[in-house]
C-alpha cells in the first residue's frame, strides 16, 4: 500500500519539471527583449523601410545612407557638428532671390506704405521683417501709433540688419510725426510746415527690365515696390519684354526738396496686347478697372482634409532629436505616408529636390511677397519652373530627411520671413460691391484717362 501511495506523488513531482522549464525560458526571453538596446542609439535616426527599398551601403560611418527614397543620417553624438544643433527642417538649398528682388533690395532700405483696412503698425512692420525689439519699443512707447487711419501714409528706413532707423507717420499735409533712432531709443518730433501736394504722371518703355526702366523714369524703389505688389497676382514682371509700356499716376507731397509722401493712385502696364490695371480705392486697397480683386486667396491647409497638428510654429522649440532649442518655422501635420499634398495657392515651383534634413522638398513662390515650402515628402510630383494652381497635387507626404516619423512640415514666408501659417493674415480676394463699387467706377474714369500710353 505504501508503494501505491508513494507512486502517485513521484509522478506528480516529475510532471512539474516541464512547466518550470517553459516558464524559465519565457522569463529569459522577456528580459532579453526589454534590456537589449543598440550599442549607440543616439547615432541613428529611424526611417521605416519600404517593401521594395534598396539600401546603399557606405564605408563612411558619417555619410547619409540611402534607404529607398528616404535617407538615414548618421549623427555622431561626440562631435561638434553645427548641423546637429539646427532645426530638423532646414533645407540645404536656400531659396534664391530673383532679379526683381535683387534690383530693388540693392538700392535702398526705405519703404513707404498706405494704411488699408485691418492694418496695425505691429503687423505691417513685422511683415517687412523689421527688428521685433524695435517694433515693440516704438509701439509701446508711443501709444498714439495705434491710431493709424485708412489712407494715411507711413514710411520707414532700416539698416542692412533690419534695425529700424527712422519712422514717419503723415497724419495730414501739415502734421507729420517723425521717430528717429537715438542710441537704443526713438525720439519723436513733429513737422508742421505745409506740404505741397501734386499729382504727377510718369510713363516709360521697357528697354531692359521693369525695375531699371521705372527707376530711370523717376520712380523711387518704394514706389516700384508698391506697383509690383499691387499687380503681383496678375502679372509676372520678369516676363515683360522690350517694347512693353507702363504709365503711373502718383500723388506726391513735398516738404521743400524732400519727398515726404507718395501714394500710387493708379498704374497701367501694357504687356504685348494685354493691359493690366491697378487702381486705388477708398478702402486703401487696389482693384482692377471693374472693381474686381487683384488678390489671390490661399488655402489655410496644404491637405484635402484638416489633419492633427503634431508640432506647431514655435521659434523656441526644443528639438525632438538633438535636444537643442532650435526654431520650428512651420507646422507639422500628422499624416500617414503617401497622403496627397496640395499647393495652397497659384504659383511657380522654385525648388523641387532632396535637400538635406528637409528630405524631399518643394518651395513655391506666390506673387512677390509669399512663399510656401513642403518638406519630408515621400514623392515629388512637380519640377522647378512649373506653374501650379491652387489645390493642385504637388507631392506625397513621407518621412525623408531628418524625421522622427511620417508627417508633413509646411511653412509660409511673407517678405522672406517665416510666419505661423495657421494664424497669419492672408490676402482676401473679395471685390467691391454696392455703393463702394459705384464710387470706384466713377473714380476709374478720371484716372484711366490719364494713364495713356
Amino acid at each position: 500500500m505504501a508503494q501505491q501511495i508513494k507512486s502517485p506523488n513521484i509522478e506528480k513531482n516529475n510532471s512539474k519539471i516541464p512547466y518550470f522549464s517553459v516558464l524559465g525560458v519565457f522569463v529569459i526571453g522577456v528580459l532579453f527583449t526589454v534590456l537589449w538596446r543598440p550599442l549607440n542609439l543616439d547615432r541613428t535616426v529611424y526611417v521605416p523601410l519600404t517593401p521594395q527599398a534598396e539600401t546603399t551601403v557606405t564605408d563612411n560611418p558619417h555619410q547619409p545612407v540611402d534607404v529607398g527614397d528616404a535617407r538615414v543620417e548618421i549623427v555622431d553624438s561626440n562631435s561638434n557638428n553645427k548641423q546637429i544643433t539646427e532645426s530638423s527642417d532646414v533645407p540645404e538649398d536656400e531659396i534664391a532671390k530673383d532679379e526683381l528682388d535683387e534690383i530693388i533690395d540693392d538700392k535702398d532700405n526705405t519703404m513707404q506704405y498706405t494704411i488699408s483696412r485691418g492694418d496695425t503698425l505691429h503687423d505691417i512692420l513685422l511683415r517687412y521683417n523689421v527688428n521685433k525689439n524695435d517694433i515693440y519699443q516704438l509701439t509701446s512707447n508711443y501709444k498714439q501709433l495705434a491710431n493709424l487711419r485708412i489712407g494715411q501714409q507711413i514710411s520707414w528706413t532700416t539698416d542692412d540688419n533690419h534695425n529700424l532707423q527712422s519712422f514717419s507717420w503723415t497724419i495730414s499735409s501739415n502734421n507729420i510725426r517723425v521717430y528717429e533712432r537715438s542710441g537704443d531709443k526713438f525720439v519723436e518730433s513733429t513737422e508742421t510746415a505745409e506740404g505741397v501736394s501734386q499729382n504727377i504722371v510718369i510713363s516709360g518703355d521697357i528697354k531692359t527690365n521693369f525695375v531699371a526702366d521705372a527707376r530711370k523714369s523717376g520712380l523711387t524703389s518704394s514706389e516700384i515696390g508698391i506697383i509690383t505688389r499691387a499687380l503681383q497676382w496678375r502679372l509676372d514682371f520678369k516676363r515683360l519684354q522690350v517694347g512693353d509700356k507702363f504709365s503711373v499716376i502718383l500723388a506726391r507731397e513735398m516738404h521743400g526738396k524732400r519727398l515726404s509722401n507718395s501714394q500710387l493712385l493708379g498704374v497701367r502696364i501694357k504687356n504685348g496686347n494685354k493691359d493690366y490695371y491697378a487702381i486705388l480705392a477708398d478702402d486703401g486697397k487696389y482693384y482692377d478697372i471693374n472693381g474686381g480683386s487683384l488678390s489671390q486667396s490661399f488655402f489655410r491647409y496644404p491637405l484635402a482634409k484638416q489633419a492633427r497638428v503634431s508640432s506647431n510654429f514655435n521659434p523656441r522649440r526644443l528639438h525632438p532629436i538633438t535636444g537643442q532649442v532650435t526654431p520650428h518655422n512651420g507646422v507639422d501635420f500628422a499624416v500617414s505616408r503617401g497622403t496627397p499634398v496640395l499647393s495652397v495657392g497659384n504659383g511657380e515651383v522654385v525648388i523641387a529636390k532632396y535637400s538635406g534634413s528637409a528630405g524631399n522638398y518643394i518651395a513655391i513662390r506666390h506673387g512677390r511677397q509669399y512663399m510656401t515650402t513642403y518638406m519630408h515628402l515621400d514623392k515629388i510630383l512637380v519640377k522647378p519652373g512649373q506653374q501650379v494652381k491652387q489645390g493642385e497635387k504637388i507631392g506625397l507626404s513621407g518621412n525623408t530627411g531628418r524625421s522622427t516619423g511620417p508627417h508633413l512640415h509646411f511653412e509660409l514666408h511673407i517678405n522672406n520671413k517665416p510666419v505661423n501659417p495657421l494664424t497669419a493674415s492672408l490676402p482676401i480676394s473679395d471685390g467691391l460691391t454696392g455703393k463702394s463699387k459705384k464710387a470706384f467706377i466713377a473714380k476709374v474714369k478720371n484716372i484711366k484717362s490719364q494713364l495713356s500710353l
